[in-house]
């Protein structure tokens, strides 16, 4: 109930996006229950991303140890401003709960870093996948109107996310 073994072992980043997130949290670790902390290890390939998303119940904590890594967040409407930074070994960030936020590597090797989440389940809502993979699909009237884009454009969106599931 207290223990997890193998975080120091590199994941799988042969995918679409180039990152891979190990997440232990309650259900992972069941003495998490009732501490509200949870931690992650996330791994990126060269030029990997680990895509746009927001954590709804939980502060995120981000530690660099390999690599190097363009991070970001969004603030919330009206401003929506943008915050970024490259990270090194060493360096560490914040993304404050809720808002939309970011890992890029832009180094040429692999990257990893730590994050801990002030939440023993933080959540994650990755946009993209909420936005172009929901099931049922969102109505592309209302995502061409949002978006301001042709109705191609949504459908080769969607179709993205469809192949994938």
């Amino acid at each position: 109930d207290f223990f997890f073994k193998g975080l120091n072992i590199p994941r799988n980043t042969l995918n679409p996006v180039g990152s891979n997130v190990t997440l232990l949290n309650v259900d992972q670790i069941a003495g998490l229950n009732t501490l509200g902390i949870s931690l992650a290890r996330i791994d990126f390939a060269p030029n990997g991303v680990n895509p746009p998303h927001v954590h709804p119940r939980g502060t995120e904590i981000l530690l660099v140890v390999e690599g190097a890594l363009y991070v970001g967040f969004v603030t919330s409407n009206p401003d929506n401003r943008l915050f970024t930074k490259v990270l090194h070994p060493g360096d560490v960030f914040v993304f404050p709960i809720g808002l939309i936020h970011f890992q890029l590597n832009v180094g040429k090797i692999n990257a990893v870093a730590f994050a801990s989440l002030s939440s023993q389940n933080p959540g994650v809502i990755t946009i993209a996948n909420a936005v172009f993979g929901s099931k049922p699909p969102i109505s592309p009237d209302v995502l061409t109107k949002a978006f301001q884009v042709d109705k191609k454009v949504i459908d080769y969106l969607q179709a993205q996310f469809w192949s994938n599931n």
